[in-house]
C-alpha cells in the first residue's frame, strides 16, 4: 500500500504487543496506537472528510500527535502539522492557506495555551468546519460550547478501519516552512517522499526490527526532522518512541538513562544543552552503554561540541542535512565510518546533490587549495523532493527546475564527495565588497573559553555596507571577559575584513521551536 500509514499498520500486525510509544508512565503497544488511529479515521469519515482533504494538527510531543497523524492518513486525507507556538492570527493563516477542513488541537498549558490560539484561529476561517480539542485529562469534560472534545468523540468510534488506498504521488503531509523570507509556504510532500525518506534514514543507521531501537523524541513532531527520523522511522522498524514534549536537558538525560535510549537526534543547541547539564549526579557511563546513534541536523554542529560529546559519551555525532522541502533528509555522514567533522556527509541513497550558481549553472568540481570546490548553492534531486509549494505555482517554479530543488544554502564539496555548509545564502554578510560567512566565524568563536553560544550577524554600516557583529552568551566561569577582549581575540583569528568589530553579550539567544537560533529576531 502506498499510504504512509502502512508503516504503522505493518508493525502493528507483526509486533502487536511491542511498545510503540512511551510518555511518562504511559506505555502504548503497536496494537493500541493502530486501534486509536483507526478511531480517528472513523471520526473523520463520519464528519464527511474525503480523501485528499486537508486536516490540521497542533500538538506537542504527545502520543496524541502520532495517533491523530496516522488517523488522518488512514482516512486518505493530508496532515497539516502546525507549530505549537503559533498565535491565533498565525493559526488562521495556516488553516486558510492550506484549505484545512478539520482541525485537532491540544489544550496546551497556562504557559503555552495552544488550545486558545487554535480556537481563535479556527473561528476566523469559514472553510474549516470541525474543531477537536484534545485534553490530557480523559475524564468527561465540563460542557464547553462550541468546541468539541476529542476523547468522548473517538471513544464512540470502532477501533477497526479499512485504510484508504492512495497513490504514491498523492500528498501525505503539508509542512510549512519557517517563513524567514515572507509568509510561510506549505511544502507538499507525497506519500512516497515521506515513506522512502523514513526508510532510507532508518536504514542509514542499521535499523533492525529484530533489535528495535529506542528513540528519544525531543525534536518537535510538527517538524520534518522529528516526523521522519524519529516517528516514521521508528514505526517502520518496530521501535519505541520515548516522548518529551519540550526539550529540557536534565529531563532528557533522565529519560536516556531510564529507558535505555539507543537513538538520539537533535539540533546543535540540544547537544550544547546536554553537555552543559552534565554533573556528578548524571550517570554518563550508563547512558553511554545504551546509546548507539547520535544524529544532528538543522544547522552546522560546532567542532568543539563534536569533541566534547565523543569524549563524554563515546559516540560520534553524525551530521546530516535536509529541509522541509526534502522530507527532510538529503545527506548524512556514513554510519560505521569516522565522519569528517564539519561535513554534512554525502547524499543518501536515491538522492543527488550538486552546487549551482544564481542562474542554475553547475559550479565546477575544480578543487581550491584547501581541497574543496568554490562556494555554490546546494541543489537536490531524488525521491525526497517535494511536489511543490501548495497553491503557489510561481514559487514552485522558482524553487524546482528539471527535478532539482534549490535549497538556499551555500556549500562546498571535497574530493570524496562530502559536502560542507558554508551558510544560508541570505545570511551571508557582504562587508566592503567581501563575502563573509557567519558560520565560519561562529565555528571559531565558540572555541574561546568564554563563549558558550554565539550568533554572527550583519548590521548596517555607513561606509562598508554591513558590519560584522557577534552576539554571545558567556560561559558562567568567564564573566570577566569584555567585548573588547573578544574583538581583539577575533582580530588575531580572522582576516582583517572578517573579524567581528562589534560584540554584544546576552543571557540567552532567541530560538525557534526546533532549537535553531533565530537570527532575524537578533
Amino acid at each position: 500500500m502506498a499510504n504512509l500509514a502502512a508503516l504503522l499498520e505493518k508493525s502493528a500486525s507483526t509486533y502487536a504487543d511491542r511498545t510503540a510509544i512511551v510518555f511518562g508512565d504511559t506505555r502504548l503497544s503497536y496494537a493500541q496506537v493502530d486501534g486509536a488511529a483507526n478511531q480517528v479515521a472513523n471520526l473523520l469519515v463520519s464528519r464527511g472528510v474525503q480523501p485528499g482533504d486537508k486536516v490540521a494538527l497542533s500538538c506537542p510531543n504527545l502520543p496524541y500527535f502520532t495517533i491523530v497523524y496516522y488517523g488522518i492518513l488512514k482516512a486518505g486525507a493530508t496532515v497539516v502539522p502546525l507549530n505549537v507556538l503559533l498565535k491565533g492570527r498565525e493559526v488562521a493563516y495556516h488553516l486558510d492557506d492550506s484549505d484545512a477542513v478539520a482541525y485537532f488541537a491540544f489544550e496546551g498549558t497556562p504557559d503555552l495555551p495552544i488550545g486558545e490560539a487554535a480556537w481563535e484561529g479556527f473561528q476566523a476561517v469559514d472553510g474549516c468546519k470541525d474543531f477537536f480539542l484534545i485534553k490530557l485529562d480523559s475524564a468527561a469534560p465540563e460542557p464547553l460550547e462550541p468546541p468539541e472534545y476529542y476523547a468522548p468523540l473517538v471513544a464512540q468510534q470502532p477501533p477497526t478501519f479499512e485504510t484508504v488506498e492512495t497513490d504514491d504521488d498523492d500528498t501525505a503531509v503539508i509542512l510549512y516552512t519557517s517563513g524567514t523570507t515572507g509568509q510561510p509556504k506549505g511544502a507538499e510532500l507525497r506519500h512516497r517522499n515521506m515513506r522512502d525518506n523514513a526508510l532510507a534514514g532508518a536504514d542509514l543507521f542499521g535499523a533492525d526490527a529484530d533489535r528495535p531501537d529506542t528513540y528519544l523524541c525531543v525534536l518537535p513532531l510538527f517538524h520534518s526532522f522529528g516526523q521522519t527520523c524519529i516517528q516514521n522511522g521508528s514505526m517502520a522498524f518496530g521501535g519505541t518512541v520515548v516522548m518529551l514534549p519540550r526539550f529540557e536537558a536534565q529531563a532528557a538525560l533522565g529519560l536516556m538513562l531510564k529507558e535505555k535510549v539507543t537513538y538520539f537526534a537533535g539540533v546543535p543547541t540540544m547537544y550544547w544543552g546536554l553537555l552543559g547539564a552534565l554533573d556528578d549526579s548524571v550517570d554518563v557511563e550508563a547512558i553511554a552503554a545504551s546509546l548507539r546513534v547520535a544524529a544532528a541536523g538543522g544547522s552546522a554542529l560546532p567542532v568543539d561540541i563534536h569533541r566534547q560529546f565523543k569524549d563524554r559519551f563515546g559516540v560520534t555525532i553524525l551530521e546530516g542535512y535536509g529541509l522541509s522541502e526534502t522530507s527532510p533528509v538529503a545527506s548524512f555522514s556514513v554510519y560505521g565510518q569516522e565522519p569528517k567533522v564539519g561535513s554534512i556527509g554525502v547524499p543518501i541513497p536515491g538522492v543527488e546533490m550538486k552546487l549551482i550558481d544564481a542562474e542554475w549553472n553547475d559550479v565546477p568540481d575544480d578543487l581550491e587549495e584547501d581541497g574543496k570546490t568554490a562556494v555554490g548553492e546546494i541543489a537536490i534531486k531524488g525521491h525526497n523532493v517535494m511536489k511543490g509549494y501548495y497553491d503557489r505555482p510561481e514559487a514552485t517554479a522558482e524553487a524546482i527546475r528539471d527535478g532539482w530543488f534549490r535549497s538556499g544554502d551555500l556549500g562546498r564539496k571535497d574530493a570524496d564527495g562530502f559536502y560542507y555548509i558554508v551558510d544560508r545564502s541570505k545570511d551571508m554578510i557582504i562587508r566592503g565588497g567581501y563575502n563573509v560567512y557567519p558560520r565560519e566565524l561562529e565555528e571559531v568563536l565558540i572555541t574561546h573559553p568564554a563563549v558558550s553560544l554565539v550568533a554572527v550577524i550583519g548590521v548596517p554600516h555607513e561606509s562598508h555596507g554591513e558590519e560584522i557583529k557577534a552576539v554571545v552568551v558567556k560561559n558562567k566561569d568567564h564573566d570577566d571577559v569584555s567585548e573588547a577582549d573578544l574583538v581583539a581575540w577575533g582580530k588575531e583569528q580572522f582576516a582583517a575584513y572578517k573579524y567581528p568589530r562589534i560584540v554584544e553579550f546576552r543571557d540567552e539567544l532567541p530560538m525557534t521551536a526546533t532549537g535553531k537560533i533565530l537570527k532575524r529576531e537578533i
